[in-house]
């Protein structure tokens, strides 16, 4: 087998948290362990194959672990791995530079952020 080769390093790292949504996951999954159900609910514009889809990268590239309960009905809860909290100082970076983004577009950023978790802290 071939080894993919990069440019920059940056490339291996939006490859594996790069997207619309998985950012947006490995946030909430900062907040402790989430089922299927509860990240849908934080996120409801995003679809369920896509949330699926997201879900199953995201532990193949071993940032989240997928837990699954023996018992009736199935439960199956997501978290970071150890390997995915070394994102984390990445995605506080991300989210301090949307903030001021935010701000420095539309002055009050409270104007277009949703009431949300994630959104809390800011007030």
């Amino acid at each position: 087998m071939q080894k993919k080769k990069y440019n920059i390093s940056v490339e291996a790292t939006l490859e594996v948290i790069g997207g619309k949504w998985k950012c947006v996951i490995l946030c909430h999954l900062t907040h402790g362990k989430k089922r299927t159900s509860e990240l849908k609910r934080l996120m409801p514009t995003i679809t369920q194959k896509m949330l699926t889809q997201q879900l199953r990268e995201l532990e193949e590239d071993g940032v989240i672990n997928r837990i699954v309960y023996n018992q009736v009905p199935p439960k199956v809860e997501y978290e970071l791995s150890e390997y995915g909290r070394s994102l984390e100082g990445i995605l506080n970076l991300l989210c301090a530079w949307g903030e001021t983004h935010l701000t420095r577009v539309y002055g009050d950023k409270f104007l277009v952020l949703e009431d949300s978790v994630l959104n809390e802290q800011l007030k």
